[in-house]
């Protein structure tokens, strides 16, 4: 089946079978890897990209069902020029990433509440992360980044 989908700003042409979850199609077809298979359940939060700005389970979401839809991976977060999000910035600067794996899925919860919500409490942060799994126990620092990216967006 084929159908078009809109991932950071540019229309892409699928042919693929109609349940094939988003997560697939962003790897293995448009090779977009910030988004990672970690459960295939949609409990812990690596796979998390952005469904019209609003944090989505890539691995449980049918691309088909995106249509019409814009999709923001960690990759479509940089600026037009290159330059790194105030998110990924400030992520690095706190060194919030250990391993790293749970990090985009965690950057792309960030954004979202930060749409939501462009000056967030610590228990707005807290809230907004909770279902996205850091088995490394960076979450102290996850939070003093998103805090960081909060300061420097609301300027």
């Amino acid at each position: 089946m084929a159908f078009t989908l809109n991932v950071n700003g540019a229309a892409h042409v699928i042919d693929e079978e109609e349940d094939i979850p988003l997560l697939y199609v962003l790897r293995d077809t448009l090779r977009l890897n910030g988004a990672k298979y970690g459960c295939g359940v949609g409990q812990c939060g690596a796979c998390t990209v952005l469904r019209d700005g609003a944090p989505v389970r890539s691995c449980v979401v049918p691309a088909v069902s995106l249509q019409g839809r814009e999709v923001t991976t960690l990759e479509g977060l940089r600026a037009p020029d290159g330059a790194l999000h105030a998110l990924q910035r400030a992520f690095l600067a706190e060194q919030a990433g250990q391993c790293a794996y749970c990090i985009p899925g965690m950057i792309l919860s960030a954004a979202g509440l930060l749409r939501r919500k462009p000056s967030p409490t610590e228990a707005d942060i807290r809230t907004a992360l909770d279902a996205n799994l850091c088995r490394c126990g960076s979450h102290n620092r996850i939070v003093r980044a998103v805090q960081r990216a909060a300061a420097e967006l609301s300027g």
